[in-house]
């Protein structure tokens, strides 16, 4: 199979990747590097480069990239992104540099004649109050909670743009909403990190320090879905295979569990045995978080395969076998 299309939108139907030139954006981060994996074990040819060897939010360097490599797929996985404080911090900074990435690379996409474009959105693009189980179709239901909601408002343009991109060139592609992802390679820097490797290093600290009380924010009320990265990456490269129209689909385990609920789990996977105090003075984000996933069984035969406790046992070894410099 050739490795570039015959022109925008000339993928059509389901892409061999064997041999298949694949460019991956923000290969080198959490989701990156997973997704890397499993393209590169369904035979792709991946292109991943560094923001130093590539900078997305670069336009000219995005295109030459893009150009350069030849790709027949690009999966863009790069983004700005972190838990409630640094969304709280830096909430201008998560907009423009989402909504940049993304106009650059379907720009690149679309000018270097690739075949599909695979674009992960996030969880976060969803309406505060959307009823549980998210269904695709209440996407633009109303406004993100809050503390998100210009990281979400951004991903969420994503679709429309690939959509427009579709049908005024011919870009095909898929858009990808993945549930709240934890795994090997997370980001357990406590002041930009998302609330399993949060919560799961000070456990780990705590338990190593012989203290008896961790803190923790919120109430412990809201409910989440979590999703393990390499089960993500599986669906990833899936989409990469089969999917050319952009309709919005979700990837989750369908398993909704309290914040409470989960530091409880986390503190057990860790022999944490101390207090679990939970600080009400800070924000609880979203209310509510769980997915409804029969589209991507549907339409690309796709479930997750990790079970929450299989999925935090093996993030807490990964975690206990790095050296501290390289945890975060």
């Amino acid at each position: 199979m050739s490795a570039r299309s015959d022109g925008p939108g000339g993928g059509g139907g389901t892409i061999g990747l064997a041999g298949a030139r694949v460019f991956v954006t923000g290969g080198r981060g959490f989701l990156g590097r997973a997704v890397c994996a499993a393209l590169t074990g369904d035979g792709a040819q991946v292109i991943a480069p560094t923001r130093a060897e590539a900078d997305m939010l670069d336009a000219q360097a995005c295109r030459a990239a893009v150009r350069e490599a030849r790709p027949r797929v690009l999966v863009h996985l790069a983004a700005s992104v972190g838990g409630i404080g640094a969304n709280q911090k830096h909430p201008a900074v998560f907009w423009r540099e989402n909504m940049l990435m993304g106009v650059n690379v379907l720009d690149a996409a679309q000018q270097a004649g690739v075949a599909r474009v695979v674009v992960v959105g996030t969880v976060c693009a969803y309406p505060k109050h959307t009823s549980v189980p998210f269904r695709e179709s209440s996407l633009w239901d109303g406004y993100p909670e809050e503390t998100n909601a210009p990281y979400g408002v951004a991903k969420r343009a994503l679709w429309t743009g690939l959509n427009a991109y579709k049908d005024e060139f011919g870009l095909a592609g898929a858009y990808l909403l993945p549930a709240n992802l934890y795994g090997p390679h997370d980001d357990f820097d406590l002041e930009t990190s998302h609330v399993i490797p949060a919560m799961l290093r000070k456990c780990e600290e705590a338990r190593t320090a012989g203290r008896s009380e961790v803190h923790l924010w919120g109430t412990g009320k809201p409910t989440r879905e979590f999703l393990y990265v390499e089960d993500c990456a599986r669906g990833v490269a899936l989409a990469a295979a089969k999917i050319d129209d952009p309709a919005p689909m979700n990837l989750g385990t369908g398993r909704e569990i309290s914040m409470a609920d989960l530091a409880r789990l986390i503190a057990k996977t860790t022999g944490f045995t101390g207090a679990l105090t939970w600080d009400p003075s800070r924000p609880d984000g979203q209310p509510r978080r769980a997915l409804d996933t029969s589209q991507a069984r549907a339409r690309l035969g796709w479930s997750a395969s990790t079970s929450l406790e299989d999925g935090l046992a093996r993030t807490v070894a990964w975690y206990r076998a790095q050296s501290p410099g390289r945890r975060t």
